[in-house]
């Protein structure tokens, strides 16, 4: 009586439907797509549509924003079609996944699906019962998909065990997809009519001539988070973030390059979670920069910055797995951003190191060396006219009157003097 009441409430919900939401997804599965997801399914359950359409087009991503997807697209009472496009697009690794979690399942020739093994991004080694274990999970989970949608389960679990792909055509053959279909117009002309099972509802879907399809746009916010899933932007974020902090540091008071140093360092720490990098990689690069800023305080004659240049390079080169759906960094960027950092800490080494080294020219240090008048007789005491001031002098050779003297020393409020020889 309860399913029956359901399906009953779902039926009449389902003919009352207007709209069909369509969303646009091109990157990896993140949690920023997680998120989108979510508001397009709110939007659609609002708007009572009778359709919600992903098109997809991803190189994988996070497992654990993968598995949200899903369930967003299970637990809506709108029956959501994933639809691999355009042509050339992908479904790969967690794309293939929600890809078969769909009502629908649809792709657009030329387009491939599947390489859905799991990949370990975090720089840790695992062994084989903890590998085991995780690749058996998910294809508990995946099977169980499979079973529920009525898809190829001994293909979509080869996709996880075996890393295999499929052409949209060997999909659609392999009772992988339900659909190939050449755009969003052919697409509903070939579902139109097809029957779907929604929370133990049968659905039939009903395509309409001149259907309204409202796009669901991503936001400013969701827009500003993926592009910060950039590995290449990552990196260099969290290389400004250091920059700016010891700029700050050194120059006390700049404020500005502090506030951007920060600001930097806290977007890159986000985007960094977001790709999930090997963590080992971000030690690696603090502990260069350190070695860089040791260089500064305690100069090594460059044993601190050879180490510091070394460090940053390796964990510059293992921040982001190869095989990462988020891409990795390009070598043509890291080798450039490791000898600015070289050449930049060793410049400020260098003139701090100058700096310290370089004659007082102010204070009683300034004064040596500087030239006056004596003001007075200087046997072995007297006066001298110096800077526009006159000082107690002594001298251990006699000096007349308006003879020109030189300061040897300053001994509080007395100056040491010589006779000035000046040059022939």
């Amino acid at each position: 009586m309860k399913k029956l009441l359901i399906a009953l409430i779902l039926l009449i919900s389902f003919q009352s439907k207007a709209d069909i939401i369509l969303s646009k997804w091109e990157g990896a599965v993140s949690p920023v797509m997680a998120d989108y997801i979510k508001r397009v399914v709110k939007q659609a359950e609002e708007k009572n549509a009778k359709l919600i359409i992903i098109q997809l087009d991803t190189p994988g991503g996070l497992e654990s924003a993968m598995r949200d997807i899903i369930k967003t697209i299970m637990n809506t009472y709108i029956p959501v079609v994933v639809y691999v496009y355009p042509p050339g697009a992908r479904a790969a690794s967690a794309g293939a996944i929600i890809t078969i979690s769909a009502d629908i399942a649809a792709m657009a020739p030329s387009t491939n699906i599947g390489s859905a093994s799991p990949v370990q991004m975090t720089g840790r080694e695992i062994d084989e019962t903890m590998k085991k274990k995780i690749i058996n999970d998910m294809v508990a989970f995946v099977k169980a998909i499979a079973r529920e949608k009525g898809r190829n389960e001994k293909l979509i679990e080869e996709m996880i065990t075996k890393s295999i792909n499929l052409t949209a055509d060997e999909a659609l053959k392999k009772k992988v997809i339900d659909v190939v279909a050449t755009d969003v117009n052919d697409l509903l002309k070939k579902i139109n009519g097809k029957k779907i099972k929604k929370k133990n509802a049968e659905i039939t879907i009903e395509i309409k001539k001149d259907e309204k399809i409202i796009e669901v746009e991503k936001g400013f916010r969701e827009k500003l988070l993926s592009i910060l899933a950039n590995p290449t932007l990552a990196y260099l974020l969290l290389m400004i973030g250091f920059y700016g902090i010891f700029f700050e540091l050194y120059n006390p008071g700049s404020v500005i390059p502090g506030v951007i140093g920060a600001i930097s360092i806290l977007l890159a720490l986000y985007a960094l979670n977001t790709i999930d990098v090997n963590w080992l990689g971000v030690l690696l690069i603090i502990l260069g920069i350190l070695f860089f800023v040791l260089e500064l305080i305690t100069p090594t004659f460059g044993a601190l910055a050879v180490s510091g240049v070394i460090a940053l390079l390796i964990g510059s080169i293992i921040l982001v797995d190869p095989s990462s759906p988020y891409g990795d960094i390009p070598v043509k960027v890291i080798i450039p951003v490791v000898l600015f950092s070289a050449v930049f800490f060793l410049s400020v080494a260098y003139l701090g190191v100058k700096a310290q080294m370089r004659k007082s020219l102010t204070g009683k240090e300034g004064m040596v060396g500087k030239t006056g008048t004596a003001e007075t007789d200087i046997d072995p005491k007297g006066k001298v006219f110096v800077e526009g001031e006159i000082w107690d002098a002594y001298s251990e050779t006699p000096i007349k009157k308006g003879e020109e003297v030189k300061i040897l020393s300053v001994e509080g409020l007395r100056l040491k003097v010589t006779k000035a020889h000046r040059k022939k």
